[in-house]
């Protein structure tokens, strides 16, 4: 096995014990970057020199016995949305050309810290306002979609370009593309993870977490990022967790929640059944299934929309008017349309999610957690606007996508997308674990028992 072939947890162990330089990661990762890069662009910027003088500098804190955890001289990426100092965040977008950060966004700031080495910066559908990131390709397949808008993370996770990266979830963004990747994606609890920094989409609705190869590499990269910030007035004040999922505990007396609604409306039949084989696996493991309903069901995609459209819009406000024609069409349009929403309409976006949020806590106290699709289908075709299902319903792509994983933007609970195996065609398939405010300690054991009783995953293929 090569040395980026090594999940996060396996390549700290080898690391600590002085087995695997971090020189000889970093190395390693980057020729992996620069095989793989022409053909899945994942990068918007690759800091070569930048990644290897911080290897240099972590294999000398270690041999001096200055060992700052798991994450010294692991190789990471970020999404261009996330400012390091002296670095271009270009949001993937025109209209950010020749921007550079001042200073270190909040979370950046904590992994240097931590000792992670930084290769660069991954692509994001423009701004973050999309689900399919276009400049990226999926791990798997060339042709299809890498998802969005934290594609080129989770392309960069799933190919062995990043022992891990960080990406931004507004709707979806992290744990779609996870899905799509096969790899593991974690939206936490609303302002458990500070955004000061991080270039906004929708304020109320964005968040930012880890993409991994595991469910405990999630947890090591967690550990690093949890802890109030008041420049993020949304930051919260929570007492410090260690978020490493024990090997071999029962999930005996664990309640999960199955929709009987919503989840599993207009859901291929290969997704589902993955998924439904993951839940009888995690009842397999001691868990107790209990059918739920899905509160507010019908109201899901206009409180995500009511809310994220007129947000955005605010944030553009200015270059919107000024360098409209820097926008890609599709971000524009989106932009221009939330200048034209009745204010009455973000309102009652307001309200719903009020309710919305009230629904959900009392479905979550009669289960420890919900388990259903991450997405409702697996990657489609590169250009492909449209999702034509059984029952002969068309629906456009990105409102598929996000139609899933906007419910725990909305409430802001965090979910964990883990994956659960592959379609006919060699896609894979994601499952969502959503669970109560700053329940990540229970999302994370449940996904790390699932995981630690399958086949390890394996590269993905199309790098």
């Amino acid at each position: 096995m090569q040395p980026y072939e090594l999940p996060l947890a396996a390549a700290a162990d080898a690391i600590r014990a002085r087995r695997l330089s971090p020189v000889e990661l970093a190395d390693s990762v980057l020729e992996r970057v620069e095989k793989v890069e022409p053909r899945l662009q994942a990068y918007v910027t690759v800091t070569a020199e930048h990644a290897r003088k911080a290897a240099r500098e972590a294999e000398r804190d270690i041999a001096m016995g200055r060992y700052r955890g798991p994450l010294h001289g692991v190789p990471m990426g970020l999404k261009d949305l996330i400012d390091v100092a002296g670095m271009a965040t270009s949001a993937s977008s025109r209209v950010r050309a020749g921007h550079r950060a001042e200073t270190d966004s909040t979370v950046a700031a904590r992994l240097t810290a931590a000792g992670a080495v930084l290769l660069g910066k991954t692509h994001t559908h423009e701004f973050a306002y999309g689900l399919t990131t276009p400049q990226t390709r999926n791990a798997w397949d060339r042709d299809r979609v890498a998802g969005g808008s934290s594609g080129g993370s989770a392309v960069a996770v799933a190919s062995g370009a990043a022992a891990f990266a960080l990406g931004t979830d507004t709707g979806g963004s992290i744990r779609v593309p996870a899905a799509l990747n096969g790899v593991v994606g974690l939206k936490p609890t609303y302002g458990l993870v500070p955004r000061h920094g991080v270039t906004p989409l929708s304020w109320s609705l964005d968040h930012v977490g880890p993409i991994t190869r595991t469910v405990q590499d999630a947890a090591l990269v967690l550990n690093a990022l949890v802890g109030h910030d008041p420049r993020d007035p949304a930051s919260l004040a929570t007492p410090a967790v260690d978020y490493r999922p024990t090997t071999g505990a029962s999930l005996s007396g664990l309640r999960i929640g199955v929709p009987r609604t919503y989840y599993f409306d207009r859901v291929d039949p290969e997704v589902e059944a993955a998924v439904r084989r993951a839940i009888d696996h995690l009842q397999a493991l001691g868990a107790r299934l209990v059918d739920v309903e899905i509160p507010m069901a019908r109201y899901v995609q206009a409180t995500q929309w009511g809310l994220m459209v007129p947000e955005a819009t605010a944030s553009h406000e200015a270059t919107l008017r000024t360098v409209p024609e820097l926008y890609g069409d599709d971000v524009r349009v989106l932009l221009e349309a939330g200048a034209l929403m009745p204010t009455g309409d973000y309102l009652r976006a307001q309200r719903s999610r009020t309710l919305m949020r009230q629904e959900w806590a009392r479905m979550l106290r009669e289960v420890d957690l919900i388990a259903a699709p991450t997405v409702p289908a697996t990657a489609v075709k590169a250009g492909q606007e449209v999702i034509t299902w059984s029952d002969g319903t068309v629906e456009g792509v990105s409102d598929a996508y996000v139609r899933l994983s906007s419910p725990a933007n909305i409430t802001g609970v965090p979910s964990l997308s883990v994956p659960v195996g592959h379609d006919a065609a060699g896609l894979p398939i994601g499952m969502q674990l959503l669970g109560r405010p700053l329940g990540e300690s229970v999302l994370l054991r449940v996904g790390h028992a699932y995981e630690q009783t399958q086949p390890a995953r394996e590269l993905a293929h199309a790098a």
